[in-house]
């Protein structure tokens, strides 16, 4: 896959982001860019994170009343929210074919996604309560 418009800025944004140890927002992106392009701005960040979204090169992770975060991992995978930090971790877990349960459940509805996201503790914080 290719960018359409490969700028300094959309490029060292996607590296960050694909660097990243976590799901990082916008500000994180922005602040982490900033120590390879200095000038750039944060309506610069925000406008390249939409366009890597819209080319499928980034997947946005939203929750009511929080920042959008953002995920280099394209392949298919769930997420684990640490109760503890907010952390968000990737959990590659097999699910049945959820879309095709609904589906049968409700006939009368059109399924095009489905996500699931556990809620727990990610390794840092359940070594602490260990500790």
């Amino acid at each position: 896959m290719a960018l359409k418009r490969l700028t300094r800025q959309r490029k060292a944004i996607l590296e960050v982001v694909r660097q990243a140890r976590h799901h990082p927002d916008a500000a994180w992106i922005y602040q982490e860019v900033r120590k390879r392009v200095p000038k750039v701005s944060l309506g610069t960040i925000y406008r390249n994170l939409e366009a890597l979204v819209a080319e499928g090169y980034l997947v946005p992770i939203t929750k009511a009343g929080e920042a959008t975060r953002y995920d280099a991992n394209l392949h298919p995978h769930h997420h684990l929210v640490c109760e503890a930090c907010g952390a968000i971790v990737d959990l590659e877990v097999d699910l049945p074919d959820l879309r095709t349960l609904a589906r049968e459940a409700h006939p009368g509805v059109e399924v095009r996604e489905a996500e699931v996201t556990f809620k727990g503790l990610c390794p840092a914080c359940k070594a602490a309560l260990k500790g």
